[in-house]
This record gives C-alpha cells, sequence and structure tokens, in this order.
C-alpha cells in the first residue's frame, strides 16, 4: 500500500535516494516493511530511465533542472515515489547512495538515457507488463525484483492449470495446451515437426509423424485423406481422384491429471472430433472441393466455399462435430506432380481459434509431409521392384528328387539393399540324380543381380545337357567374360548320384561345403579352391566323394562365415562346430530337422556379422537302396522289348508290387521299342522303387521324343500318348551320350 508523504522538512527523505528512510532509525536496526498486493502503475520510459540520479531533471528533455526546482518540491516528489515495487521497497540503505563517479556520467549522457528510455517502452509493449529498471537485485526474502525479466524469460511457457491467458483474458482448461503466442514459437514448432515427419522412411511412418507433430500442440484433431491409388513418379493417374482415410489422431476426451489413467465413461451421444463415417470420397472435377485442392494453400473452413469443400469431403451424413469459426484448416497435400491428399486441422470450441498465421504453419506441414509422403511411394516401388527381381532370380520352390530332401534360406545384406549377386539352385538330372548349386557375385546391387540370373540361367542349361562339373564351371567362365571384364563370380557345383551314393564337386574360388555325418561330426570337405569365374583360362578340377545315407551337405555363400569382425577361416571353424553341437541335441541315431537345422546356422550371426548375403542350400541325402534298384542292360535288337517286359514283371514280383505289372509291361514295351528302333549301341533299362516307381531307358540317340497326334493311316506314333496318359509323370533328358526317357507310376 502507498505511504502517506513525509514531512519535507522532517529529514525524513533525501532528494534522489532511491529508498525512503527515516533518519531517526537506528543503524542496523529491523524495520517491517510492507507488502504491496499489486504492481504499481509506473512512471514513463524518460523517467524510469533517468533513474535515482535523475529526479531532478526534465522527464522530456533530460535536462537538469535548476537549483529552485531541485529545492523542497523535488524531495516531497520523491517521496511519493519512493513505495516502488516489492522488489524495489525492499533494497537495503547500502545499496541506496550512488557513487560520485556515477553521478557525472550519467549527467553527461542525455542522449544515451534517451535511447535506452526508447528500448525499454518498446520491450514493455512487446511484454504487455510493467517494465522494471534493468538493475534488479534480490530483496531480503530471496524474491527475484524485475518482473520484466520473469515475463520475458517465461514468454513462451503456458500459464499454470486452471489460469488465464495473458494476452486474451480467457480461461484455459486443464491440461489444454497453449496456442503460440509469438512467430519464434512457430517456427521452434515447424521445425521439431518437420523433423519428426522427415525421420519415416515409409507411408505410415511419415503419416503416423504428422499426426503426433500436430496433436495437441498445433491442433486437437488431425484427419489425413490420401490419394487412393497412390501416383508413383511419374505415373499419370487414369481415373478420377479419390481420397481415402489414411489416418486420424485427437486429443482424449478425458485425460488423468494425477497420473493414473481413468477412462472416460461411454457418452450416449458421438463424441465430439471422434466419429467419422465417410472413410473414401470422390472429388468430382469442378466441385467446391476440388478448386481448394487445386489452390494448394491451406483455408479455413469459415467461408461459404470452404464449408461446402468440407462438407464434400466429410460427406453428408458424417456425424463428426466441426467447431465453429476459425477452428479448422483444410490443407492440400500436393506432391512434386499433383494433389495426394488433404490434411483438416481442427480446434476444440473451448481452445482459441486459429491465428491467420497458423495457415502458414499448416502449409509447411502439409508441404513436408506431401513430399515425404512422395518419396516413400517411390522408396516403396523400388524395394518391390528389388523384391520381385530377388525373387524370380531365386528357386521359387526346391524340387523334391528321389533320395534327397532339401532346405533354403536367403538373407540380404540388409533391409536398404535386398538384391545382391548370391543364389542358389537344385536342378534335377537323369538318372535320379541332382544338382547342387551356389554361387556368389561380387556386390550386392542391381547389376549383381543381373548378373547372377543370367549365370544361374547358364548353369540350368548347363546342367540339362548333363555335363560334368568342372565342364559346367568352364562354360560358366566363358559366360562371365562376355558379359564384362570385370564380372567376378564364385561357385560351387556338385552332382549327388543317390544310387551310388557319391556325390562329385568342382570348385570355383568357392568356400568349402561341410559335411555332417549321421554320427555328429562335422567335416570340412577337401575340395580344390579353383580360380574364382570370369578369370578366364583357368582349369576346374573336380573330386569324388562318398555321401552316406543320413548324411547332410551345407552349402553357402562367404556372407555367413565373412564379416568385419572375423576371417572367413574362423568362420568356418565356427559353423563346424555349430552343426556338431546342434547334432548332439538329436543324438548319434537321428540327424537333425533339416529346416531347423538351417535356422540354428543363422543364429550363429552376430549383430556385425551382416557385412553381405547369404545364401545356403542344406541336402540331406537319403540315398536309394540297392536292393530297391533294377538295372539291364538290351541289345538293339527286336527281341528287346518282350526282354524287357519279362525282366520287369520278375522285378515286381519280388518287391510285392504285381498290381502294376500290366501297366509297367505295356510301356516299358512302348519305350524300349521306340529306343531300339533308332539305337546302333546297348539299350539301357533301369527300376527304381521309392515313394513312387520310376522307369528309365536310355540310349545313343540325342534326338528327344515329341508328343503328337497320330493320324488314322499312321503305323507308329502312339507310344508316347499311351505314356502320357497312363503315367503319373514322363519326360526326356538329352546326354552328353545320347538321351533317357522316364517315366513314374505310383504305388498302391
Amino acid at each position: 500500500m502507498p505511504r502517506p508523504p513525509a514531512d519535507p522538512g522532517s529529514g525524513a527523505v533525501v532528494a534522489g535516494a532511491e529508498h525512503a528512510q527515516s533518519g531517526s532509525a537506528e543503524p542496523g536496526a529491523h524495520r517491517p516493511r510492507p507488502v504491496p498486493e499489486g504492481i504499481p502503475a509506473q512512471p514513463d520510459a524518460a523517467a524510469r530511465a533517468a533513474g535515482p540520479q535523475g529526479a531532478g531533471r526534465d522527464p522530456e528533455t533530460g535536462d537538469a533542472d535548476t537549483p529552485a526546482q531541485a529545492g523542497p518540491e523535488a524531495a516531497r516528489a520523491a517521496a511519493a515515489d519512493a513505495p516502488r515495487t516489492a522488489a524495489d521497497a525492499t533494497r537495503t540503505a547500502a545499496e541506496a547512495p550512488r557513487t560520485a563517479a556515477e553521478a557525472p556520467r550519467s549527467a553527461a549522457a542525455p542522449a544515451e538515457r534517451a535511447l535506452r528510455a526508447g528500448r525499454e517502452a518498446r520491450e514493455g509493449t512487446e511484454s504487455q507488463a510493467p517494465v522494471q529498471r534493468p538493475e534488479r537485485r534480490k530483496d531480503r526474502s530471496g524474491l527475484k525484483a524485475g518482473a520484466g525479466e520473469q515475463q520475458r524469460r517465461g514468454a513462451a511457457q503456458a500459464p499454470p492449470p486452471g489460469g488465464q491467458e495473458r494476452r486474451t483474458g480467457q480461461g484455459v482448461p486443464f491440461g489444454r495446451p497453449m496456442p503460440m503466442r509469438r512467430d519464434g514459437d512457430r517456427l521452434r514448432f515447424v521445425g521439431a515437426a518437420t523433423r519428426r515427419i522427415a525421420r519415416g522412411m515409409d507411408l505410415d511412418e511419415i503419416v503416423m509423424g504428422l499426426c503426433r507433430a500436430t496433436v495437441p500442440t498445433f491442433s486437437d484433431a488431425i484427419l489425413v485423406y490420401l490419394r487412393e491409388p497412390l501416383p508413383v513418379g511419374d505415373e499419370r493417374p487414369v481415373g478420377p481422384l479419390v481420397l481415402r482415410l489414411r489416418r486420424t489422431d485427437r486429443i482424449p476426451d478425458e485425460r488423468d491429471t494425477e497420473g493414473v489413467y481413468v477412462p472416460p465413461p461411454v457418452p450416449e451421444q458421438p463424441a465430439e472430433l471422434s466419429v467419422v463415417t465417410n472413410e473414401l470420397c470422390e472429388v468430382r472435377p469442378g466441385s467446391a472441393l476440388g478448386e481448394v485442392l487445386r489452390g494448394v494453400r491451406p483455408v479455413f473452413t469459415d467461408t461459404e466455399p470452404a464449408r461446402v469443400a468440407l462438407d464434400e469431403l466429410l460427406g453428408e451424413d458424417s456425424e463428426l462435430s466441426v467447431p465453429p469459426g476459425q477452428r479448422t484448416i483444410l490443407a492440400p497435400l500436393r506432391g512434386r506432380r499433383r494433389v495426394i491428399g488433404a490434411a483438416l486441422f481442427l480446434r476444440r470450441p473451448e481452445r482459441l481459434a486459429f491465428e491467420p498465421d497458423d495457415l502458414l504453419v499448416a502449409a509447411q506441414l502439409a508441404t513436408h509431409s506431401a513430399l515425404g509422403i512422395d518419396k516413400a511411394v517411390l522408396y516403396g516401388r523400388e524395394a518391390y521392384i528389388a523384391d520381385e527381381l530377388q525373387r524370380t532370380m531365386l528357386p521359387e520352390t526346391l524340387p523334391r528328387p528321389t533320395g534327397v530332401r532339401l532346405a533354403s534360406r536367403y538373407l540380404p545384406a540388409a533391409e536398404t539393399a535386398r538384391v545382391g549377386g548370391d543364389w542358389y539352385d537344385a536342378i534335377p538330372l537323369p538318372g535320379s540324380r541332382v544338382a547342387l548349386v551356389v554361387g556368389d557375385v561380387m556386390g550386392h546391387s542391381m547389376t549383381s543381380a543381373a548378373i547372377m540370373g543370367q549365370l544361374r540361367t547358364t548353369a540350368q542349361t548347363l546342367a540339362g545337357l548333363d555335363l560334368p562339373p568342372q565342364e559346367v564351371l568352364h562354360h560358366l567362365d566363358e559366360q562371365a567374360q562376355r558379359l564384362g571384364t570385370d564380372r567376378m563370380a564364385t561357385c560351387l557345383y556338385a552332382v549327388y548320384d543317390p544310387v551310388s551314393h557319391r556325390i562329385t564337386i568342382a570348385n570355383a574360388g568357392h568356400p568349402p561345403p561341410v559335411l555332417l555325418h549321421l554320427g555328429g561330426e562335422a567335416e570340412v570337405l577337401r575340395v580344390p579352391p579353383g580360380a574364382p569365374i570370369g578369370v578366364g583360362g583357368v582349369d576346374f578340377e573336380a573330386v569324388e566323394l562318398d555321401a552316406p545315407a543320413g548324411a547332410t551337405l551345407l552349402l553357402y555363400t562367404d556372407g555367413l562365415v565373412e564379416s568385419r569382425l572375423r576371417d572367413v577361416w574362423t568362420g568356418i571353424e565356427q559353423l563346424r562346430e555349430k552343426l556338431a553341437a546342434t547334432a548332439q541335441l538329436t543324438g548319434p541315431d537321428h540327424p537333425p530337422p533339416l529346416e531347423a537345422l538351417c535356422d540354428d546356422v543363422l543364429d550363429m550371426l552376430g549383430p556385425g556379422d551382416r557385412d553381405d548375403d547369404i545364401a545356403l542350400l542344406a541336402a540331406r541325402f537319403d540315398g536309394i537302396a540297392p536292393s530297391d534298384v533294377a538295372y539291364w542292360i538290351l541289345d538293339p535288337e527286336d527281341s528287346a522289348p518282350g526282354r524287357a517286359r519279362r525282366l520287369a514283371r520278375r522285378a515286381l514280383d519280388r518287391w510285392g508290387l504285381e498290381e502294376l505289372t500290366d501297366s509297367v509291361e505295356l510301356l516299358v514295351s512302348e519305350v524300349v521299342t521306340n529306343a531300339v528302333r533308332y539305337a546302333t549301341r546297348p539299350v539301357t533299362l533301369r527300376l527304381l522303387r521309392t515313394d513312387v516307381l520310376r522307369c528309365e531307358v536310355g540310349d545313343d540317340v540325342g534326338q528327344l521324343p515329341r508328343l503328337r497326334q497320330a493320324r488314322a493311316t499312321d503305323e507308329g506314333g502312339r507310344g508316347l500318348y499311351l505314356v502320357n496318359r497312363l503315367a503319373r509323370r514322363w519326360g526326356a533328358t538329352r546326354l552328353s551320350t545320347g538321351k533317357v526317357v522316364w517315366f513314374e507310376l505310383n504305388r498302391g
């Protein structure tokens, strides 16, 4: 409370003093000081700039008054102005007197004080609060003096819950965010929001980043519509513009204030900003919504055209309650080429409405989101192309050859590089054999994948010719040199014969395979390393090894055993130990399941071991027992078909397959007759009993038979027709020495 002015004659007030104290007070004595109820109105900026030393100066010019004007009237005016703010009223007596050097300096700088007064006046206008002296101290109670500094520090902070917004005086609900008051707040918000949006890699992450960055800082709810379907790159949409609601986000109706979540009660009527029924909207040409989207700029929905556009977007039967006034912003999302969607920002009625500057904020958010969505769609298309390319380069399903079971795995180097040069393959060969191939082209790019595809196709063609493994690698080397001088690859080609229980392997600079025996011993096979494919002028050597029944052969690429943290031979030794440890779990008499074995092998990879693609092919050798094989050599003469029928009937009687005798005799007779007609060397006949009955007839004629419809006057041409109708499967394979015609029949 302001105190009454003191008697000028009593000497209680010293003119120019900052604090008024009684002259009769004892030194060091404590005097109770009144606490002001509020901050009193401050004098004008020029008077405040003059300070205590300027008490005897003109408030407009800053010049010193005459001695007569600085008499008792000045002292009385100073005593009346003595009660300042709470901080000014509690200054100590020691702070009141100024040094002798300060007074002349302040008196000699009227221009500087005038400039300081103007600057403080501007600061007071911005902060909308009483401006205090630049120099502020603490009183004895520990409270800071200078409310202007406190207001400048907390200008961007929200008032306490349940308080009033200082600029407008409107109430602020508990838990609701305060609107952004300054341009600096908007810039900081836009910077943080765009960083959050830019962190997204795919479409859903970008849209979610927009929603999470917007609610509740900028709006209370948001609806994001995207074009259906989204155009990719320079594609021109052929259909009408259709917007589909992609994501919504909003502030919950009830939020806990004590740290414990309390679910809101279920309202009888649809909650505000919570019900959207129109998830699909077709934008008609020339409509109000179409014009808003063409304009690209965000708009308030308080105007009639914008209100019509909003009704078209939400639908006529929408139950969404849109707040009145400038509390809704409709922002089109435009990518590089065309409009790809729209975003709707909404605020509740109890919150302050949007301001014109908020349209710029919405425009920035919409632009960054649209460009991010455009890039995400392009990235998704590239990833789809890479996945499709890799999928078509690798076998979709593995074959099921007789006497061997297969399993495979493929892992790209990283999620961002889904294609590479690693491949694997299993190719059935004549005589129930199977070719096992694994290779690695240098690099893991689209070029490497394309080269890998060409080499894999070449390997399949060479395998169909039934060439030895070393010859296959030789032709692959020539093919790589034709593709380019820097096309390098490693490859391992193996042929497994389930009848002889032998495997022939040729290597071209590839890591050696590992053979896991039935007893649990893991062995790294000693295979000549050879030179990589593409070097040229190098001989490849093949070795023939035993492949006992129950053993498992593991073929792999170097990505499994080599990384920045370990060399290739250390990785091979770890792989061997891993296979042996896995085999111990199932015991010496039972091999581990093939699929589980592949998964256990991949588990050996550490966090830093994924530097390259990984291709893995596992083959479990079951073989064919000698008692299930019948083999004969027939001379190319007219009696050969009859002899073949008798031999086949005896084998079927021995195996207990008498129900197949008629069909087998008929088909064997037709195939052997066709072979004897053109062959010049002995004809081979072999029967194999596995899960099916397989018959193979070989001759020295390279021309493959073709199925054709015989005419009524033709004497022949009906043998293959009978084979095609009665057999489960049939085929013909060209060999280096002739061909093999085979067919299969179901047992029982």
